[in-house]
């Protein structure tokens, strides 16, 4: 059962272009960068992102956005509770990021 990890976020008004690049460049990066414990190779099937375009107004702040798929809950949950590389990561926005919003779902499962 696959699941369906969407990032958003919103960059503090005083982070810098290069600040929000390296950021989401190193969001993208954590496709290759997380590591399964047990297989030792990356485990996030697919990994993509960017700046929001959307017309419709509804965005609150939101500008940023990523697309982030695991095989398994399990390794989803990995992903969140234990990769370090990802932890890391997270650790590292507080200087930069205003908001995070985070929603996972099951392709079909409602």
């Amino acid at each position: 059962m696959t699941v369906t990890h969407i990032v958003q976020f919103q960059f503090k008004s005083t982070a810098s272009p290069a600040e929000v690049k390296d950021t989401c460049d190193r969001m993208l990066a954590l496709k290759t960068n997380c590591i399964h414990p047990t297989s030792q190779k990356p485990y996030i099937k697919a990994s993509s992102g960017g700046k929001d375009n959307s017309i419709e107004g509804l965005q609150n702040g939101i500008t940023h956005v990523f697309v982030v798929e695991f095989e398994s809950v399990e390794d989803r949950d990995y992903y969140v509770q234990k990769d370090s590389a990802h932890l890391e990561f997270v650790k590292s926005l507080g200087a930069v990021l205003e908001k995070a919003q985070v929603v996972d779902f099951t392709p079909g499962a409602f």
